[in-house]
């Protein structure tokens, strides 16, 4: 059962950082709200300025006088209202332009930062919804709060002008402000938590919406387009109640607040019509009340921007959860010299209460092949992902060469060790910079060299542009994908090179060719292969045999295949060239 207290404590610290991140977004963007603030402060004194310069040039024409210095006075005004107005549209496009790029290049930077498993605490959906919906609204927030500061202040000015002209017309309006002000603050704390709501479900959504087009092909070949559509829009139910409630608490708040303030307009109205008939003041003044008495009121226009801010501030929540996520801490030492030499010192990762490694303790012998074999769930992947510390373990240490890799700058563990992945994402523009990927600089033939040891390059050069290919579109399957992932991995040279289940999709001849490729082509460099064939176990220098996040035994293949648990680890590979072993349905 939850901790009220904890999770009130936990809604705290997040409202905190969600604030301290809008103040942050104000410091970005200060050069443009600098403007804005001043072009501001000319439209407020200017709106202020204009009923009383009206209400002179009107008792002037009453008493017949010239009325020109007048009229002048009132068009320089208007020419400062309407400048100011446009300086504050140009430069307050450019402070949220400013707050948002901001805003999202630190939680891009951010996530790219945060080690694989952090990074998986929210789906894709869930964090590209924050990455670009939540950051524009709180992008926004820093020149919302000016412009509610500067309604506020012109508010306020208008007040104090009711009652310098009389202190009865002033009595008038602050009679109905405190109703008015009841029924704000009440329309903004509801409708803030409504917000809230709002933007966690359209998240959920997202996510599922982003997981449902990853799989599509899944989904055409399995005839579930309805299903999947039922799925995604389980939230949309959520969303549409949290909507319709975010429209009634509109509705309600907006017929309350335009039944008062008309109220409160005409009770200043008749305290200042009754005044000129009793002699105390001039027509002019009354004119001047009745701008003045719209401008006491103005700070109720001000109520969307309130809300927008209010909006905002849950927006800028969400992505400060995602900022709140511890990120790596690079290390600052370069990799040491050696020769490859792997070592894991206790290594222990937990993840939501399991332990996927459990103080596991293993020396990899530079220049060795290793492959890591076990039943699904048994730590391969995760090992895989400590080794070239993609992953940092919650206790113990993986060392190169007796350095810990926590220690070894990123660029120089980059350096130092290579990775090639099930499923290999194709990042650059064209093959040729996809194979490239992470060195730039590296030429042409290299390429090549890379992808015809990855037995890829045939296939490359087959098609129309060859290397040139644009990579997001190249006609690849997924044996053709892994291998240029390996050739990605290859051209890096690195002393260690880790394979995650990276030959998974080649058929047995091409798998034979590529683990040669492995064993002879690079011999030397220390090589971390998580295998479920026994031709590639029986190929490797050692095989690391793991159970439960532990080491359950080591030794070659030879030696462990006596073992008939080693040997049920393959069975299913045995089984599947059996063609009794798996009889088609009729």
């Amino acid at each position: 059962m939850s901790d009220p207290v904890a999770g009130t404590a936990g809604e705290r610290v997040t409202h905190q950082h969600g604030d301290r991140l809008l103040a942050s977004l104000a410091r970005r963007a200060w050069r443009p709200l600098a403007v804005v603030t001043v072009a501001t402060a000319a439209a407020s004194a200017a709106t202020l300025a204009m009923p009383a310069l009206l209400a002179a040039a009107v008792d002037r024409v009453l008493a017949g006088e010239d009325v020109l210095a007048a009229a002048a006075r009132l068009a320089l005004v208007l020419a400062v209202m309407t400048l100011a107005d446009l300086v504050c549209h140009v430069a307050g496009a450019a402070a949220n332009a400013s707050a948002t790029s901001a805003l999202r290049l630190r939680l891009t930077g951010h996530i790219l930062r945060l080690g694989v498993g952090e990074a998986r605490r929210f789906p894709t959906g869930e964090l590209a919804n924050r990455l670009v919906s939540n950051t524009a609204g709180a992008g926004q927030v820093p020149l919302a709060l000016l412009d509610t500061a500067a309604g506020l202040v012109t508010a306020a000015g208008g007040i104090t002008a009711l009652f310098l002209i009389d202190w009865r017309t002033g009595l008038a309006f602050v009679a109905g402000l405190p109703v008015a002000l009841l029924i704000i603050v009440m329309f903004v704390s509801r409708m803030s938590g409504l917000y809230d709501r709002y933007q966690e479900t359209q998240g959920r959504l997202a996510a599922r919406l982003t997981d449902t087009l990853a799989g599509i092909r899944t989904v055409r070949a399995s005839g579930t387009a309805d299903r999947e559509i039922a799925r995604v829009l389980i939230p949309l139910p959520e969303l549409s109640g949290t909507g319709h409630a975010l429209w009634r608490v509109q509705a309600r708040g907006g017929w309350r607040i335009g039944l008062v303030l008309p109220l409160m307009e005409v009770a200043v109205l008749a305290v200042a019509g009754l005044g000129v008939v009793a002699g105390r003041l001039e027509p002019g003044q009354l004119l001047a009340v009745a701008g003045y008495a719209t401008l006491g009121l103005s700070f109720i226009e001000h109520v969307d921007a309130v809300m927008s801010v209010a909006q905002a501030r849950s927006a800028a929540r969400r992505v400060s959860q995602v900022l709140a996520l511890p990120t790596q801490i690079p290390g600052t030492r370069p990799a040491p010299e050696g020769p490859g030499t792997l070592s894991f010192r206790g290594v222990t990762v937990t993840r939501d209460g399991a332990r996927l490694l459990d103080g596991l303790d293993l020396e990899l012998p530079a220049g060795s092949l290793t492959a890591v074999v076990g039943p699904s769930g048994a730590g391969k992947t995760t090992l895989a992902m400590v080794a070239g510390r993609l992953l940092d373990p919650d206790r113990g240490q993986v060392l190169l060469d007796g350095r810990p890799l926590t220690e070894i700058a990123p660029d120089a563990l980059r350096d130092a060790v290579a990775y090639a992945f099930e499923r290999p994402a194709l990042l650059g523009g064209d093959l040729a910079s996809a194979i490239a990927y992470g060195r730039p600089g590296t030429g042409l033939a290299a390429v090549q060299e890379a992808a015809a040891c990855a037995r890829v390059d045939d296939v490359i050069r087959r098609l129309p542009q060859g290397y040139d290919t644009p990579a997001a579109g190249a006609p690849l399957s997924g044996g053709e994908l892994q291998r240029l992932g390996l050739a990605r991995a290859l051209v890096r040279r690195a002393r260690v090179t880790v394979l995650d289940d990276a030959t998974s999709s080649l058929d047995t001849a091409t798998e034979a060719q590529v683990t040669r490729t492995l064993v002879d082509g690079m011999r030397g460099r220390t090589r971390l292969v998580v295998a479920h064939r026994a031709t590639t176990a029986a190929r490797a220098d050692l095989v690391v045999w793991l159970e439960n996040g532990r080491v359950s035994a080591q030794g070659t293949h030879q030696e462990l295949w006596d073992d008939p648990s080693y040997r049920a680890l393959f069975a299913a590979e045995e089984a599947s060239g059996k063609e009794e072993a798996c009889p088609v349905p009729r």
